[in-house]
């Protein structure tokens, strides 16, 4: 049954595929930032792994292999960051900038030639006579393999996070590094991971995108999907099943205005469009904050340098 124009059923299943990409990409920024580093080149690093990915999926046929390219694309623009902030010991905020417009220019450099070209099918998980369920099936037994495996994502990063000597290890780390580091632990190691990490949960998401979102490439194809990301984080109070909320709040947005505009809504799509990167805006600015930061549970040492002479 319709509702203005609009199936729900279709909305609702539009949505947990619109979350994906912004998912991945705040899942790994939570582990980044768990160990103490802020990290505002998620858009970025989407984007290279958004080309990566597509370049790898084009040239080989698999799509496999190009969730593959896009991971490790997106880890090796993180690797920069992190020779530049934890070796270099440089601003984390100014560096994430930088690492921003860089993977814009560079993913627009390594494109060229690319457009107009559709990448191979991922398809979808085969459920048999679940995905014919009404209302059910089409929700939940009808997506591709990543729309699943990103779930299983997040509930494995909660586990670690949570129960694992190694998710201690992350947050003692994000929490004090000194004290960490007093305790024996390598802490620019340990961050170096976990940025490696949040780069490649970045480009797996971008990779998404061009595959299987918006399944070709074009430049900016991420549409700011990365700082939108980072607002999950904090919207989320940095746990990881609050992520999940967040991205298919976000994600259904998102799915929403572009309903309303092919319904012919008399409301203006343009503030639904625009109502994302609103809130981006808004809690970015918290987070800016003292005040903000300490009620919103953010890791203690978060955008501060560690070294170890000091």
């Amino acid at each position: 049954m319709d509702i203005g124009g609009i199936n729900p059923v279709i909305l609702v299943a539009s949505l947990m595929v619109a979350a994906v990409p912004i998912m991945l990409a705040a899942l790994g920024e939570l582990v980044v930032e768990k160990s103490g580093v802020l990290n505002l080149g998620v858009e970025g690093m989407m984007i290279v792994g958004a080309i990566c990915g597509f370049m790898a999926a084009v040239g080989t046929g698999s799509p496999v292999l190009g969730f593959l390219a896009g991971a490790v694309g997106g880890a090796a623009l993180s690797l920069i960051f992190a020779f530049l902030t934890q070796v270099v010991l440089a601003n984390q905020v100014a560096t994430g900038l930088a690492l921003t417009m860089f993977g814009l220019g560079l993913s627009s450099l390594m494109g060229q030639g690319y457009n107009g070209i559709k990448p191979p099918l991922t398809g979808k998980v085969p459920f048999g006579p679940l995905s014919d369920i009404p209302v059910v099936g089409p929700i939940l037994f009808n997506h591709d393999w990543m729309v699943y495996a990103s779930i299983a994502l997040v509930a494995a990063v909660w586990w670690v996070l949570r129960s694992t000597r190694l998710g201690l290890i992350v947050r003692a780390v994000g929490e004090s590094h000194d004290a960490a580091h007093a305790l024996g632990y390598k802490v620019n190691r340990i961050r170096l991971a976990c940025i490696a990490f949040g780069g490649a949960m970045a480009g797996l998401g971008g990779a998404y995108v061009s595959l299987v979102r918006v399944p070709q490439w074009v430049d900016g194809i991420t549409a700011g999907a990365g700082w939108i990301a980072l607002a999950i984080v904090v919207f989320a109070s940095w746990r990881p099943w609050r992520v999940l909320i967040g991205a298919y709040l976000f994600g259904g947005i998102t799915v929403l205005q572009l309903n309303l505009q092919a319904a012919g809504s008399a409301i203006p799509v343009e503030y639904l469009s625009m109502s994302p990167y609103l809130v981006t805006i808004i809690v970015l600015v918290i987070m800016s904050s003292g005040k903000g930061r300490a009620s919103l549970n953010a890791p203690a040492a978060l955008g501060q340098n560690f070294h170890a002479a000091r």
